[in-house]
């Protein structure tokens, strides 16, 4: 499979109609480059949908998905990119709050 060893967001909206090409074009605009084994989450302005461009070494891939009720937990717009770990990323492709996964669960004070 894919190998990804790092999964940036992108805070924030884009069109959902974009295709590949205005889809790499954002991400070098966002991100300034698509690395390989890199993984470019996107989402739409209501958080209803996302797009992961993933540069594999060789050539990108485009994957979208979409929920039927909710919306992905998404950071407000404005907020920097975001790096996930292995774990958040999965967390939000499900359309959980993967915000609460990792040290971000840690509760240190009440």
């Amino acid at each position: 499979m894919i190998r990804i060893d790092k999964v940036w967001l992108a805070v924030d909206p884009m069109d959902m109609r974009s295709g590949m090409d205005t889809t790499l074009a954002r991400v070098v605009r966002v991100f300034g480059a698509a690395h390989p084994h890199h993984a470019y989450v996107f989402a739409n302005r209501r958080a209803t949908r996302i797009k992961v461009l993933i540069h594999d070494g060789i050539g990108v891939w485009l994957a979208a998905r979409r929920l039927n009720q909710g919306k992905f937990v998404w950071p407000k717009p404005g907020d920097t990119g975001l790096v996930l770990t292995e774990e958040q990323a999965s967390a939000l492709v499900l359309g959980l709050p993967w915000q609460r996964l990792g040290d971000a669960a840690i509760i240190d004070c009440i």
